[in-house]
């Protein structure tokens, strides 16, 4: 028995599953989880000192690999002045600032602790700015497990065979809508008949949330007109169109997928690389809107650790590279197309019914044989064969999120050599 095995036989005595997030305790494919004990570019290295390829980079905020120079030491000055404070900082203006002037769709900010947080803030902001209770959202579209999201939820759900979660209240998700991503017709519909069953304002529709482009059953891209579709539904019905960019901010575009589809949002949020590897959460959007959050208007949201100096620090020194660096998008395009082209080669040439899902440095192998454009389609994999699969990537030393329906993340730190002998290991593995 490795260190590995001993650490989870003591971490399940002691905490649920032996993890401190679900995906985390390798059910889906069988295995015990990896302990790791640091990382470094693109590696990850575990307890019992074997190294591994790292395709999740802590969920999306590695975009520039781990261990990033400028960004750690930029966390280590922070921390010579002490880890918190519970008053306004510097920092916290600095990142307002620098977000507000290059994201056109952010007139104001507020800084919170995890994307969770922030769409729990931002839905409340939105009910709060129109005075409507009701809020949509799309099957198999993660988005934290605040109670009135956990419906019709993605990746962890999806693979622990839960359709919802136990502890959550029927009245709290009455006023949470469902519709099927990419499905226009059917969002219409909705509008539709919550405005005929509505009894008065509070009882129409206050926002619409998504993942403009959804990477928790997998990665799903919008259809042509989609995005667009939902901007002109929500303007028309007076609703708040919420984009959830906690994978997608500064990860497909410095905007964002705002930017890369040229769609504005009323409101986003943000997670994962606005803090450089450190727990932080964003949300966003027209001032007018966000002037109804407290202590200028009646919508109450606070946090003791809400723009914390060393998270701050960590995010500004991400995003500031991301901002001066234009090559940083490029790269990834060009990693992305090298992995993803090369998996779609792969498939092709051993006539596997598989599908490739990809956009940037963000994609997905699909174990289906039918094209995978939402929650329904996602759930057709094969969820066997992607654990066989997986138990053969991680034992030659890469590591995939082990879930089907989870994303491949890239970062910088991905060297063509590194993709080639990647796509090697899963030409023998497939």
């Amino acid at each position: 028995m490795g260190r590995s095995e001993e650490l989870f036989e003591r971490a399940k005595r002691v905490m649920p599953g032996g993890v401190n997030s679900p995906v985390r305790a390798f059910r889906s494919v069988r295995l015990t989880p990896r302990m790791i004990s640091r990382a470094d570019g693109c590696f990850l290295y575990d307890v019992d000192k074997k190294r591994y390829v790292d395709y999740i980079g802590s969920w999306g905020p590695m975009i520039l690999g781990h261990n990033f120079p400028e960004v750690r030491e930029a966390v280590l000055r922070a921390c010579e002045d002490g880890l918190s404070f519970g008053c306004a900082t510097e920092r916290e203006v600095q990142m307002a600032e620098l977000i507000t002037q290059n994201i056109p769709h952010v007139e104001m900010i507020r800084m919170v602790n995890s994307g969770t947080e922030a769409v729990m803030s931002a839905i409340r902001a939105a009910r709060g700015f129109t005075g409507r209770n009701k809020v949509v959202k799309f099957s198999g579209c993660y988005h934290g497990h605040t109670d009135a999201m956990l419906i019709s939820a993605g990746s962890g759900v999806m693979t622990a065979h839960i359709s919802d979660s136990a502890g959550v209240p029927a009245g709290c998700v009455a006023d949470t809508l469902i519709a099927a991503y990419n499905d226009l017709q059917g969002l219409t519909a909705l509008f539709e008949e919550s405005e005929a069953q509505a009894k008065g304002e509070e009882d129409k529709i206050a926002a619409v949330i998504v993942e403009p482009v959804a990477a928790n059953m997998g990665v799903v891209l919008p259809e042509p007109g989609f995005l667009q579709g939902l901007r002109r539904l929500c303007t028309e019905h007076g609703a708040m169109l919420i984009f959830d960019e906690v994978i997608t901010g500064f990860r497909l575009a410095f905007g964002g997928a705002a930017e890369r589809f040229s769609v504005t949002p009323d409101l986003v949020t943000y997670g994962k690389i606005i803090g450089g590897g450190m727990p932080v959460g964003a949300y966003g959007g027209r001032r007018d809107i966000m002037e109804c959050v407290a202590p200028l208007g009646s919508v109450y949201q606070a946090g003791t650790l809400s723009g914390n100096p060393i998270a701050m620090a960590a995010g500004l020194a991400m995003l500031h590279i991301l901002k001066n660096n234009s090559r940083v998008y490029e790269e990834l395009e060009e990693r992305g197309s090298m992995l993803f082209e090369g998996i779609r080669t792969i498939v092709r040439e051993k006539g596997l019914p598989y599908q490739v899902n990809s956009i940037s440095s963000l994609g997905c192998l699909f174990f289906t044989e039918h094209p995978v454009k939402d929650y329904e389609t996602a759930k057709r994999s094969d969820t066997e064969s992607f654990a066989v699969y997986y138990r053969k990537m991680l034992e030659k030393g890469f590591y995939l999120a082990p879930s089907q329906f989870e994303a491949i993340f890239l970062s910088t730190a991905h060297t063509t050599t590194v993709l080639n002998e990647t796509l090697e290991a899963m030409r023998e593995a497939l």
